[in-house]
This record gives structure tokens, C-alpha cells and sequence, in this order.
């Protein structure tokens, strides 16, 4: 069916006029004449019929036109449901994370974009540096939220945030709590490590050739940063981790800062996105919403 003119058929068929549906359509009524005769060509059904100077539906042009009403509302309300789509206000948002901002900054930010886009579905999936990234480009996150000087890999486009400084914590009964010392002397206590692919490990890792210095030992090897400065408020090693982190734990004294004379090492929390990809509505939205707040 030659859906161009059924929707001529249809807008003579609600305003009972040829000349009112020319001047609705922008088109001649010898063209809205022409499509409605091809149409009933077609269907091999008669339409319309003469009544004095308009028109009215034959019963075959009724029962037709019941059907294109609901056709077109149809239409209508997917133009509205793809409108909503691209402008973000509808469908789906994933964001792969890491800890810090999975924890410390997504939170704050998720709140404030769902009350602005209250019927898109938001679902956050938490990992590594590594794991948020293969998440990203394997097409299972639209976006990477990252705590970690990780680069982008060449498919992946990254946009800084803000940059957190990194800190050492200890037990507050450690000798060094609290306490100014070498880097050197540092490193040779035991330290609570993250696991491999993590962020903060290849920070502390960088740090060491950067200085020319051998890793220190690994006391334990932990795969969250949650569990590893819990474990160092429950008594034990040393861990080199991002301020946001740990500031409510070195506040509440269940760790302590130990002040290290090293090159300067801060944490930069970037987004990242499939480089050369248009971001979708939803994930637009978000990443205008996030670096308007920090």
C-alpha cells in the first residue's frame, strides 16, 4: 500500500474536504485528487463520494480510515518515543567504574542526572581500570568512568576530570604513623597491594622506577580498594592509595598519613568514550552533567 497517499486519504478523510487537506498537506488538489484516485486504484475500493461541495466516506472509505487513524497515532507516538531516545530522556545508560569513582563520585552524580532523566535505565558495573576498559570496548559500557592514569587505548577517546593526590596510610600504631620519611625507608615495609590490572598498583609501580627503586615486598594482594584499607585500619601494612579514598578513614584516625618526600603523584578521574563513535543522547547527557560539577 502506497503509504504517502494514505496519509493524503487520511487527512481529507478527518477534515471532510479535498481543499481543506491541500492547504493542510501544502500540496494542489489536483495532487490530493490524483492520490486518492490512485489509491482507490490499488485497493479497488471507492473511498469517497460527492456531497454538494465536499465530500464524504464511502463505507469502505470509513472502515479504511478507522484503521489509518490508528496507524498514524502509531506513527506519532514513535516520532515522540525516538525523539525522547536521542535527546537522551529515555532508554539505557551503562557506565563501567572503578572504585574511587564508583563509590566517592558516582553517586552524587547519578542522583542528579536521574532527576533530570527520570526514565532512562542507569545500570553501573564496578572493576578495575582494566576490566571498566575491555568493559567499554567490548560494547558492554557506553561510557568509562576511571580512577587511575590509565591511557586510552587507540579505539578510546579520554577526557581528564579533576586530579586527586595520592597519599600513604598505616595503622595508626605503625612506626612510621604520622611520621616525614624517605621514600627508600618506606618501601621497605610490607604493603597491602591491589591486584594486577588496577590503577593505583601501576601508580605505586611507576613511582618506584621513577625513582629508581625496587617494589616493595607484597604482604597481601587484595581486589578492591574497600577491602585493602580495612585491612590496613584492622592493624596491618602500608597502602598507597587516591585522598578520596581514605580521607574518611584517616578523619576518624583508623589510618594515618605517612608524609613521603617523592615526585608528585596525583590520580587523574577521566570519562572515556570509543573514540570516532557519536556519544548516544543518554551518555551525552551524563558527561555534560559531570564536568559541569567538578
Amino acid at each position: 500500500m502506497n503509504l504517502h497517499a494514505l496519509k493524503i486519504f487520511h487527512t481529507v478523510a478527518r477534515s471532510r474536504s479535498v481543499t481543506r487537506a491541500s492547504e493542510m498537506l501544502r500540496i494542489s488538489q489536483p495532487a490530493v485528487t490524483m492520490q486518492i484516485r490512485n489509491l482507490e486504484k490499488e485497493l479497488g475500493l471507492v473511498l469517497l463520494a460527492p456531497k454538494g461541495r465536499g465530500i464524504w466516506l464511502t463505507e469502505a472509505g470509513t472502515f479504511l480510515a478507522a484503521h489509518a487513524e490508528r496507524l498514524f497515532a502509531l506513527e506519532q507516538e514513535l516520532e515522540t518515543l525516538v525523539d525522547d531516545y536521542r535527546a537522551g530522556r529515555s532508554g539505557t545508560l551503562r557506565i563501567a567504574a572503578t572504585y574511587l569513582p564508583a563509590n566517592f563520585l558516582l553517586p552524587g552524580w547519578i542522583a542528579a542526572y536521574k532527576r533530570s532523566f527520570a526514565g532512562v535505565r542507569l545500570t553501573q558495573y564496578t572493576g578495575n581500570a582494566q576490566q571498566s576498559l575491555e568493559r567499554l570496548e567490548r560494547y558492554e559500557a557506553d561510557i568509562a568512568v576511571i580512577g587511575g592514569a590509565a591511557a586510552a587505548p587507540s579505539r578510546l577517546k579520554r577526557t581528564v576530570l579533576f586530579e586527586d593526590p595520592m597519599w600513604f596510610v598505616v595503622p595508626p600504631d605503625h612506626p612510621c604513623a604520622g611520621k616525614e620519611i624517605g621514600l627508600v625507608d618506606l618501601l621497605k615495609e610490607t604493603f597491602i597491594m591491589r591486584e594486577e590490572g588496577s590503577s593505583t598498583r601501576e601508580m605505586l609501580l611507576a613511582l618506584c622506577r621513577m625513582s629508581s627503586l625496587a617494589p616493595p615486598d607484597i604482604g597481601v594482594e587484595l581486589g578492591g580498594m574497600n577491602e585493602a584499607v580495612r585491612a590496613v585500619a584492622a592493624g596491618y601494612g602500608v597502602l598507597f592509595a587516591s585522598a578520596a579514598e581514605v580521607r574518611e578513614f584517616v578523619e576518624r584516625r583508623e589510618v594515618v598519613r605517612v608524609r613521603v618526600k617523592h615526585p608528585d603523584v596525583r590520580n587523574p578521574i577521566a570519562v572515556y568514550w570509543r573514540e570516532g563513535e557519536p556519544l548516544s543522547g543518554q551518555a551525552a547527557a551524563f558527561v555534560e552533567l559531570i564536568t559541569g560539577r567538578v
